[in-house]
């Protein structure tokens, strides 16, 4: 039998909280029902201390970047918080380290950005939640940024639209390793209407279009 896979979920101050709850619901329920556990889900971010989320959650991570043993999959959320930490040399060069060793990287909404800006993203197709289209172009202006889609799966790395397409991604990621069936079963345990594939985000554009 397989050993459950890390799941590390990066936090940050001001991250929006159904990007990394939505997530960390859906890893944390597979194989709850039928108790084989396959994921171990933590989060983590750049202290040991309170997080203060959109809207005013209080989160506490569970441990520091530097403690943070290499996941298997990381998973990077967006938010306003974003903004600041694409310019984060720290969190940056840690990301940088990490996500080559993990088997999946899934981005949530703005968190695409974070991975464009640590180089991530150069020659692949990405997408963001749609009001941060032209922010994703600027921080990976080598990336194909597709408008189309609700998130795109390069294989090593996912990213996906805003909010509510990181669950539907997470369903995506649970799908593919462990097979379509676990992933409908941790859905309608959530009683969620995941959309299994990727579908459009807003209206079409060219890929590589800026956006409005």
């Amino acid at each position: 039998m397989r050993r459950a896979r890390d799941v590390a979920i990066l936090l940050f101050e001001d991250v929006e909280v159904l990007d990394f709850a939505g997530p960390f619901e859906v890893f944390s329920v597979t194989g709850q029902r039928d108790g084989s556990a396959p994921f171990r889900v933590f989060t983590t971010a750049e202290a040991v201390r309170p997080i203060r989320a959109r809207n005013g959650l209080s989160v506490n991570p569970h441990c520091s970047l530097e403690a943070c043993l290499p996941p298997d999959i990381l998973v990077v959320p967006g938010g306003f918080g974003t903004r600041r930490e694409m310019n984060n040399p720290v969190l940056l060069d840690w990301i940088r380290r990490i996500a080559p060793r993990a088997e999946v990287v899934l981005s949530v909404c703005t968190g695409s950005v974070v991975l464009g800006r640590a180089g991530l993203l150069d020659g692949l197709q990405a997408t963001t939640h749609h009001g941060a289209l032209d922010l994703l172009a600027e921080a990976a202006p080598n990336t194909t940024i597709r408008r189309d889609l609700r998130f795109v799966d390069n294989g090593h790395i996912i990213t996906s639209a805003g909010i509510s397409a990181g669950i539907d991604a997470s369903l995506h990621v649970v799908a593919r390793l462990l097979g379509v069936e676990q992933a409908r079963e941790t859905a309608t345990h959530m009683e969620y209407d995941w959309r299994s594939e990727p579908v459009t985000a807003q209206s079409s554009t060219e890929p590589g279009a800026r956006g409005e």
